[in-house]
């Protein structure tokens, strides 16, 4: 079968998102009528090998993707992607979501892409606000790992390797100075777990849980066509998938929609080149591959255990398996004489593993033999499934639950093949004090063609539930058990879409955080309380707020009544501060009380065609920052959005009237009635607009009108020409940047209105800032800016282009690559006062 052009790799990618590792739910996918011939040699391929593979990186898109195809899905390698943290410092190309929020996506993502290249997928980040975090641009390993607990990093990387017993590890980073901090942490831990994986004294605790020691046969670093021993040629041409192992890691990376990842390649030659940086076993200066000197094959394990005491007779069986996994594939593509080969080594991986169990052989010997028996015997389970057309779901009634409920979950299994299936078992899995009754039997003689068995579970959630965690394992899955041609294999299931406890009545506030202005401590704060109801059915909820001491709040409590679930009301609360209210960060919380049930967390639903539908459970506050701030009246503001900040949000909340420009506005519209326009962050990549417009905009700024043009990168469309006066953005991008929010800020020209007017900008404005001071800072201007600030890295030449401040006509032109989009949502007060100034220039 072969499909030639790349457009046709959505086949493919279907296909590969159900039999990938799945730790998340997937979204509904469509049928293609090929699927399942490629999805069978998916299935199929890793039984010709017991070899295995790790690729350790930072980031969510970290992983090598093209190498990983080849491995996992040209040569049929057990292969493992383990990422640190869920790139929650990053940026957003979909969306507004930052944080948490944009840490669910980029996970999501990262699950559905390991899925097209059918990796096993962990992280060392286990659960939101994990010490393991994306605080945000680095240029130190140091400062990641003390960031993030170096211990905890370490001992979570060990148990990883000693869990899944690779024998090849491959950081994706190189340690240079010139690479993300992130990245570089990685690679030390990973470079050094390489030994004290197999050190019984590392982490001795591990140990007493039942894990063994593991030491990698070999380690590789990235290396370059100068330099390298092994070339990995990922622009192979695979018939079967219809496509080379670069474009099917391409279309995993096009997962990575919130980063606008993935390229299109054209077919041909292009090779991935690795240095082999430590290794047990004897090898040449010029690999065939990373396996050279490794144990391959059940005939090269065979080999190492037969001179071994009792090894006579496990050499034997695995010189049976060998001849098993060479006979499945020769059946390869009929389906029913793959089944029958498939089921055959099932029976024969159960003799070997009783075998190796009761052998005399060493216990070193018999952790790895069984281990490998064991991911054997999970790859059977999926090929046993792909080869019979066995569809296996588990479908609840809801997705939506809450603790206390009752509701029906359906596990059921469709035999699409030929041949009849016996004693079919339907399981559901649920997780600890749950309870799960059949409504029905769960057993079933036979199956045959076009049939489907189901059973109905009725399942309790304790009233003691968890509420959801997007980062923890799927709470239902079903197993289907089932037996063909005297062996039994069973098919796991999960839902197509999360499963959540939620909040019984999921609370909102708008604003989710606000400034309240000293100057005016008594002007109210209005507070939209949005409240769904996530009961089954009819609820009666009493909503009020917590305040701080001394604040008031109207009306003290407000009943609601929900007719159905998902109903969705609002009530709307005045909220005043204490008069002597002092600087400083304060939070109100809401409340539903009800039904013997009390609520303070909202549920964020997230959703993308991608990545389908999961939830962000927090608590539901409003974060309000008390400091002093002069706003001028009527100030009046265009605002043109990239999608990627909220910073108009937040400036109408401080009483600025803001308009969202549109492209006919921009391109068309009366631009001299505002005051000030701002540009979002990397506004000309995303506006298409705004570069064939941008000669009005000068013209504003011209005749008068005050400019704000946020930071860009080149691949923005970005040219110098564009301002008013050249400015050029510094490459590469990693190293025209300020990584530390807490760096040195000198005003250097501290008389300049964007620092007097109307609030006055001293040292402690620049104090409590977050993540980052700026990005893509220019290398190159005008002599006609201002040099508003001085600023840089511990050690490194200060930045004196982050912020440029120049006269055009009667106008002025402000370029910033301070991260505003960052320090206004989180309420730094400098920030802020700073911000209001740059919009109220000439007022």
């Amino acid at each position: 079968m072969r499909k030639g052009k790349l457009a046709k790799l959505y086949t493919l990618t279907t296909a590969a998102a159900l039999v990938g590792s799945m730790i998340m739910p997937l979204a509904p996918q469509t049928a293609h009528a090929d699927r399942g011939v490629v999805d069978l040699w998916k299935a199929i391929k890793p039984l010709t090998t017991i070899a295995s593979a790790m690729n350790t990186g930072a980031h969510p898109d970290d992983e090598h993707s093209a190498v990983l195809a080849y491995l996992s899905l040209g040569k049929g390698v057990d292969t493992s992607s383990i990422i640190a943290n869920r790139g929650e410092g990053g940026q957003n190309e979909i969306g507004s979501e930052l944080g948490n929020a944009l840490g669910i996506i980029r996970t999501r993502e990262l699950q559905e892409a390991s899925k097209i290249t059918n990796i096993h997928l962990e992280n060392l980040s286990e659960k939101i606000d994990d010490p393991i975090f994306d605080f945000g641009f680095s240029k130190s390993p140091d400062e990641t790992l003390e960031k993030w607990g170096e211990d905890v990093a370490y001992e979570r990387l060990i148990r990883k390797i000693r869990t899944l017993r690779p024998d090849v590890v491959i950081p994706a980073f190189l340690n240079e100075p010139s690479t993300h901090g992130h990245h570089r942490a990685i690679n030390v831990i990973t470079v050094r777990a390489y030994k004290d994986a197999a050190d019984p004294t590392v982490f001795p605790e591990q140990l007493k849980e039942g894990l063994t020691p593991w030491q990698v046969k070999k380690l590789y670093l990235p290396a370059t066509q100068k330099d390298y021993n092994v070339s990995v040629p990922v622009g192979a041409y695979d018939e079967v998938y219809g496509a080379s192992y670069v474009q099917l890691g391409e279309e995993s990376r096009f997962m990575h929609k919130s980063q606008g990842m993935g390229r299109v390649y054209d077919e041909g030659p292009s090779s991935n080149y690795y240095k082999l940086d430590q290794s047990v076993v004897k090898a040449k200066d010029k690999e065939t591959d990373f396996f050279d000197g490794i144990a391959y094959t059940f005939t090269d394990l065979a080999k190492e255990v037969a001179g071994q005491s009792g090894g006579a007779k496990i050499a034997s069986d695995l010189q049976k398996l060998q001849k098993d996994g060479e006979e499945v594939i020769a059946a390869y593509p009929h389906f029913e004489a793959v089944a029958k080969e498939v089921h055959e080594m099932i029976t024969d991986v159960a003799k070997a593993t009783a075998d190796v169990q009761a052998s005399g052989l060493s216990s070193e010997s018999k952790t790895d033999l069984l281990h490998r028996l064991n991911v054997k015997q999970a790859q059977l389970n999926k090929a046993s499934a792909e080869s019979l057309s066995l569809v296996t779901k588990v479908k609840p009634e809801t997705g939506e639950l809450v603790a206390g409920q009752t509701t029906k979950v359906t596990v059921s299994a469709y035999n699409g093949g030929q041949v009849k299936l016996g004693k079919v078992n339907l399981a559901l899995n649920v997780p600890k004090g749950w309870k799960a009754t059949p409504q029905g039997t769960t057993s079933f003689n036979q199956l045959g063609y076009n049939e489907t068995v189901k059973t109905t579970y009725e399942v309790s959630v304790p009233a003691d539930a968890d509420l959801f965690q997007p980062y923890a394992a799927p709470a239902l899955t079903a197993d289907v058990s089932y037996s063909f041609s005297g062996a039994t294999a069973t098919s796991h299931a999960v839902p197509s879409d999360a499963v959540a406890v939620l909040p019984a009545f999921a609370l909102s506030l708008s604003p989710s955080a606000t400034v309240l202005n000293t100057r005016k401590p008594q002007d109210p704060i209005p507070v939209k309380v949005t409240v769904k109801n996530y009961n089954p059915g009819e609820a009666k909820a009493n909503i009020s707020l917590d305040v701080p001491a001394g604040w008031s709040v109207e009306p003290k409590a407000t009943p609601l009544d929900f007719a159905a679930k998902g109903e969705t009301k609002s009530v709307a609360f005045t909220v005043k501060a204490a008069s002597s209210v002092k600087p400083d960060s304060y939070k109100v919380t809401a409340v539903a009380t009800g039904g013997g049930k009390e609520s303070r967390h909202g549920a964020q639903v997230i959703r993308y065609p991608h990545i389908g539908t999961t939830y962000f459970v927090q608590p539901a506050e409003l974060a309000i920052q008390a400091f002093d701030l002069k706003v001028p009246e009527g100030l009046k503001v265009g605002y043109v959005s990239s999608g990627f900040d909220n910073i108009d949000q937040y400036l109408q909340q401080l009483g600025v009237q803001v308009t969202n420009l549109t492209a006919k506005d921009i391109e068309s519209g009366d631009l001299s009635q505002y005051d000030t326009i701002v540009l979002g962050i990397r506004a000309y990549g995303f506006r298409p607009e705004l570069i064939p417009s941008n000669a009005r905009l000068l013209k504003y700024v011209e005749n008068g009108g005050n400019l704000v043009v946020q930071y860009h990168k080149p691949e923005d469309k970005w040219k110098p020409e564009l301002a008013p006066y050249p400015i050029k953005i510094g490459e590469p991008l990693i190293q025209w940047r300020v990584t530390d929010e807490n760096s040195k800020v000198t005003m250097l020209a501290p008389d300049h209105p964007l620092f007097t007017t109307p609030n006055k900008i001293t040292e402690q404005d620049w104090n409590n800032w977050i993540q980052d001071r700026s990005a893509y800072n220019p290398a190159q201007w005008g002599k006609e800016y201002t040099e508003l600030i001085s600023n840089g890295d511990a050690g490194e030449k200060e930045f004196t282009g982050t912020f440029l401040s120049a006269k055009y006509g009667k106008g002025t032109y402000t370029y910033s690559s301070l991260v505003w989009y960052r320090e206004i949502p989180a309420l730094v007060p400098g920030a802020i006062r700073l911000f209001v100034n740059m919009v109220s220039l000439h007022q």
